[in-house]
């Protein structure tokens, strides 16, 4: 070979070799190059976003009582094998499915199965075996945000950025921990806060066995009779928050929040006229009842037609004669009549967050009250009303707490949950004087003869006193040929210096087994026999 041949062939291969040098330099200096290679080295899981919690008014947890298992399945290693036999349903289902998988993943496990070698993980459990108050609080979607109740909205506020925890692992080609490596808790604070409602835990739990143990559906509510917070407020049936599926077609509606929605009413709407006739000092009118009362040839009866003889304000309520509230509705005026239930809250909705408010209910307006037949009906809270539980707790607290009307309150404050300092303010108080603390007075005693000498005298609770009014509305709907009615009792305990207010409704029943003044009276033995 010549000289020169040499010098071409040493040249070339020492230009090849710089190729790969520069071509190795720039691959060293490519950051893209280098995160591409970290990433295929390292398999990086997420748990569960951080969710804040609710907490009632004493601050105790209303939600994240419990706590699930995550544990860290590695392919290659008998993870399928040795955390089968703990995992979940879901986790059996997911071990199932990547049984061949190349990169680590997290199964949920019922217990913590650290003792077994594996890597396992507390999360929050959102809702227990038994949840309280599900709905009011709501629901979330597979991917842990908000869909219903309160969850969906304060869903900013207890979700925050939704920043995830993370599981970093350092993995070979195989999917397996590098040797001399070990998984690394990754931290992230969302900004998620915790939220205290005005509910205490022991009320709503005592409302709920009642309600479960004696209606078929229904709502109670219980107001501290001052402060018009809400301590419980049940639904009945409910749901699973954690399995909604089973209960999305179910014919008694359980995702229904009953307390928020509007019904007929009935005679739980005398006390607004008895009210507005005590404002104007129209209380004199006495009325001899043949158990009907004929107004402009339409005939209006009293319950099952029954004759109650010669009435006056007292006796009317406590025997709830429909003729009676007709003939004073009558004095009074519809224009009178309605401005009562308007300043007592009828007719408008109760907003609890952006996305979240009750129903308004339905008032009837000025002109449809100038017919003479309309408005008769509205006299014993029939015809076009309606109305919900909220609404008629609000009145009758309005009685219970001197006349002076106040908003139901449902929401306290933002929680810090690390260290419980409240944060920002949720409830925005509305109140105003309705009528006299003369007027109230005088209500107070005219219900609480309801519940010891009339038609509410099952409401009366083992201990104490009590006052209130019954209602059975009609809703014009039937089933096997009988038509469905609500079934009210709205009251407060005690008669004297009331603690609470409570409004007990059963609706669309043909004849519920137990009464609604008969729970009433157990709601207020459960309130007793819990200190409260």
């Amino acid at each position: 070979m010549s000289g020169r041949r040499v010098l071409v062939l040493y040249g070339s291969l020492l230009l090849g070799f710089a190729v790969v040098l520069c071509r190795l330099f720039w691959l060293c200096s490519n950051t893209a190059y280098a995160a591409r290679a970290e990433a295929q080295s390292t398999a990086t899981l997420t748990f569960p976003a951080r969710r804040g919690n609710f907490y009632d008014c004493n601050g105790h947890l209303l939600t994240g009582l419990g706590e699930q298992w995550l544990a860290l399945s590695l392919p290659g290693e008998g993870s399928y094998t040795k955390l089968y036999p703990y995992a979940s349903k879901a986790g059996q289902a997911m071990l199932y499915q990547k049984r061949n998988a190349s990169r680590p993943f997290l199964v949920e496990v019922t217990r913590d199965v650290s003792a077994m070698g594996a890597w396992c993980y507390a999360v929050p459990r959102r809702y227990g075996d038994a949840p309280l108050a599900s709905a009011l609080l709501g629901y979330l979607d597979g991917e842990g945000h908000g869909v219903a109740g309160l969850e969906a909205g304060l869903e900013d506020l207890l979700s925050g950025t939704g920043a995830q925890d993370k599981l970093v692992c350092a993995v070979n080609a195989q999917g397996k921990l590098r040797s001399g490596t070990e998984p690394e808790l990754v931290k992230s604070d969302s900004g998620a806060v915790g939220v205290q409602l005005t509910l205490s835990r022991s009320i709503q739990r005592a409302a709920e066995t009642v309600a479960v143990q004696t209606m078929q559906s229904g709502c109670i509510l219980v107001l501290d009779a001052a402060s018009a917070k809400v301590r419980a407020c049940a639904s009945t049936p409910g749901f699973d928050p954690e399995n909604v599926s089973a209960s999305l077609n179910a014919p008694d509606s359980p995702l229904v929040n009953r307390a928020f929605q509007a019904y007929a009413v009935g005679s739980v709407f005398k006390p607004v006229l008895a009210a507005a006739a005590l404002e104007a000092g129209k209380t004199g009118l006495v009325w001899d009842c043949p158990g009907y009362c004929v107004v402009d040839g339409q005939v209006f009866r009293c319950a099952g037609g029954v004759p109650h003889g010669e009435v006056d304000l007292a006796a009317a309520l406590q025997k709830s004669c429909n003729g009676y509230f007709i003939r004073l509705g009558q004095e009074l005026g519809p224009e009178r009549v309605r401005e009562m239930a308007v300043r007592l809250g009828f007719g408008r909705a109760l907003n609890l967050a952006d996305t979240l408010s009750t129903a308004a209910g339905q008032l009837p307006e000025t002109e449809t009250l100038t017919s003479s037949g309309a408005f008769a009906n509205f006299c014993f809270g029939q015809g076009e009303l309606l109305a919900t539980p909220i609404q008629i707790a609000a009145m009758m607290n309005t009685i219970a707490a001197g006349g002076i009307w106040r908003e139901p309150l449902f929401l306290e404050c933002t929680l810090d949950e690390t260290t419980g300092e409240s944060l920002t303010a949720l409830a925005h108080r509305g109140a105003r004087r309705v009528f006299s603390a003369q007027t109230a007075r005088a209500l107070r005693e005219l219900l609480a003869s309801v519940v010891t000498e009339g038609t509410g005298h099952e409401a009366a609770p083992t201990e104490g006193t009590a006052a209130g009014k019954t209602g059975t509305a009609q809703t014009g709907q039937f089933a096997a040929g009988k038509e469905l009615k609500n079934y009210w009792f709205a009251g407060f305990y005690p008669a004297r210096n009331p603690r609470y207010t409570i409004v007990v409704l059963q609706d669309g029943q043909t004849g519920p087994s137990q009464t609604s003044a008969a729970i009433f009276a157990q709601v207020c033995d459960a309130l007793d026999a819990a200190g409260e």
